[in-house]
């Protein structure tokens, strides 16, 4: 990068575009209990149009506070809304929030989001605490659809690598065209979500040999974490979709290792391509990457030296942004 003539500031602002200060009226804030409203408990935030969708089907799974709110009416719109208290274990909570989505689901109700391919029959773990080590059994809230979770404005995780050369090339993929999100634009190496039960290490190992043809020995043996990236992004739909991203490091010894190759596997990619980092950056620039996926070679980049103060003017606001908490306390 030239020096002060550019920003990748951009990049950020695509993905991480919401502030908690815009909140509003808009959303309600999302607990476990009526019984813990703490701004530590709030688990996620419910669009105030998509509450009163599920509320008009289900009295059942969720209830707001207090009993005598409306949200038909701004003057006295709900301050929370919360699992019934019968519903008090993870077990209990997932067999409810489930029925509930599918019932909605089937009434054709947020189509653009959970309806036809959009479903993905994959759940997600919600935690009690998202910013606590999210392998312990302890913290863990119930299980929930994939694609349901922007509903409720739950915080989900993936896993995310780079695979690179020590002349700093990058092993870049098109994402399938036939993809439901993010169709034909450029990924990072190998990348997901973190499925119910699994550890991020787990969940790159299993990516790594189901889009990219790696094994399993090469996977556990040089795949590097090297930290988590977080955003706070509102689709085009409102919902709010806040997002933390596990990342590692792969090292390649040289381009021509057919170990280290990646290569197309479960129809999620469509191929692979080495690119130099500075070709990377002018990709991301043009927009070709997935948001999150751009995020996260930004942070590659920073924390390899090719991004600096000297080099990105917004160095700073880059980097603490990119590791948010989107507004919850410890």
């Amino acid at each position: 990068m030239a020096k002060n003539t550019r920003t990748l500031l951009p990049i950020l602002e695509a993905i991480d575009n919401f502030t908690t200060s815009s909140l509003g009226n808009d959303f309600v804030p999302f607990y476990l209990s009526l019984e813990h409203r703490s701004p530590q408990d709030i688990i996620g935030q419910v669009a105030i149009n998509v509450l009163k969708e599920i509320l008009a089907r289900d009295t059942n799974t969720l209830c707001t506070f207090p009993e005598d709110s409306h949200l038909h009416d701004s003057r006295s719109l709900p301050e929370a809304v919360a699992f019934q208290s019968h519903l008090n274990t993870p077990a209990l909570r997932s067999q409810a929030i489930e029925k509930l989505a599918l019932s909605v689901r089937e009434a054709g109700l947020f189509a653009d989001a959970i309806g036809g391919r959009k479903w993905r029959n994959e759940l997600y773990t919600i935690y009690v605490h998202p910013f606590k080590n999210i392998g312990l059994e302890e913290n863990i809230a119930f299980a929930f659809e994939r694609s349901a979770c922007e509903l409720l404005g739950l915080i989900t995780y993936g896993v995310h690598m780079t695979m690179y050369l020590p002349d700093y090339r990058i092993w870049v993929p098109r994402r399938s065209r036939t993809k439901q999100t993010w169709p034909g634009m450029l990924d990072n190496s190998v990348a997901g979500g973190i499925p119910h039960g699994m550890t991020p290490f787990e969940s790159i190992v299993k990516e790594c040999e189901e889009e990219a043809s790696l094994s399993e020995e090469i996977s556990r043996k040089s795949v590097k974490a090297a930290g988590a990236v977080s955003y706070f992004f509102q689709n085009a739909r409102g919902n709010l979709q806040p997002e933390i991203e596990y990342v590692y490091d792969m090292l390649c010894p040289s381009a021509d290792d057919p170990a280290y190759i990646p290569k197309p596997l479960d129809g999620e990619v469509e191929s692979f391509e080495l690119m130099s980092w500075e070709e990377v950056v002018e990709r991301m620039l043009a927009g070709e990457f997935k948001r999150n996926s751009a995020l996260v070679l930004v942070d590659f980049l920073m924390r390899h030296g090719k991004i600096t103060p000297e080099n990105e003017p917004n160095y700073l606001e880059i980097m603490t942004r990119m590791h948010g908490r989107f507004g919850l306390s410890s």
